[in-house]
């Protein structure tokens, strides 16, 4: 099987490098491109010319605008590759007879309530990115390729830059340190996501009708409050180099953090179609967060 892989330096597209190799022959861009081959999801014609001299029989875009503020003020540039690209993707996808994965996000919903959203419940995102990635799940759906649209939330990998390592930095820095505690979540490894990935593209393959939007979380709930003291209590007991200097954490609203893009209070995701569809029992977030930090410290 050849697959295109788009955003390999990415969290996830990082990962992917190596869930996807064994399943066949790996072709994998970053938004500088190789060998002639475009990566830039800017330049989506030029992503298209890259799929057809690639010819995969599977696509997987890990790339993405993720700079939720900045996408406020760059709504055009946002579009360009969180939309556009994806739906030239899909058309050549189509076209190809290929299998597209897409990742998508808890953005795409308005975050109210407390219930885990499933993937039938209305959207209504609340920012520039929300409606960008959901402007991608739609044309992926109207393209009429096979696809698995993966919504994620709350994502980290033990490479670059991170929740937890802003953390472990500012309690270096600081006595005392403020965290929302109003959001909700589970924080989920790039390392998950690429398993599941290379583990439902198997099966996809084969049964054709397991194609769709699936939520992929790891289990579980927090708040970025409670994320934080987790990861500071783990620092706190791990025998490193490192001098936590912060004594106080202290829990705030969301209204005393404002940004530029409405953040949603609730991005919990309902996992259990992804987890019967594809036979799957998905780890709580503390296993993988635990094992990061164990990589970082």
């Amino acid at each position: 099987m050849r697959i295109l892989l788009l955003g390999k330096n990415g969290q996830v597209g990082w990962e992917l490098q190596r869930s996807l190799a064994p399943l066949g022959e790996l072709t994998a861009l970053d938004r500088h491109g190789a060998d002639g081959l475009c990566g830039d999801l800017g330049n989506p014609e030029g992503i298209a010319a890259t799929v057809r001299a690639v010819q995969p029989q599977l696509i997987v875009n890990a790339a993405a605008y993720t700079a939720v503020d900045q996408a406020e003020s760059e709504p055009e540039l946002a579009r360009r590759i969180n939309a556009a690209a994806p739906a030239v993707l899909a058309r050549e996808a189509a076209a190809g007879g290929a299998l597209l994965v897409h990742y998508s996000t808890d953005y795409v919903f308005d975050g109210s309530g407390q219930r885990p959203w499933r993937e039938d419940d209305a959207t209504a995102p609340l920012s520039v990115y929300g409606q960008t990635k959901l402007e991608a799940e739609q044309a992926i759906l109207a393209s009429g390729c096979a696809h698995l649209i993966l919504r994620t939330s709350w994502v980290y990998a033990a490479r670059g830059g991170n929740f937890a390592r802003t953390m472990l930095r500012l309690a270096q820095e600081r006595e005392r340190l403020t965290v929302i505690d109003d959001q909700w979540g589970a924080p989920t490894g790039a390392e998950l996501i690429a398993d599941v990935t290379a583990h439902a593209v198997a099966q996809a393959r084969q049964q054709p009708a397991k194609a769709g939007i699936y939520h992929l979380t790891a289990a579980g709930e927090t708040t970025w409050f409670s994320y934080a003291k987790y990861v500071l209590a783990l620092a706190g007991q791990a025998q490193t180099a490192i001098k936590i200097k912060a004594t106080e954490l202290l829990p705030i609203p969301t209204s005393a953090y404002p940004t530029p893009a409405r953040r949603p209070h609730n991005s919990r995701l309902d996992t259990r179609k992804l987890q019967t569809r594809f036979g799957l029992a998905l780890p709580r977030w503390q296993h993988g967060v635990s094992r990061m930090l164990a990589e970082i410290l």
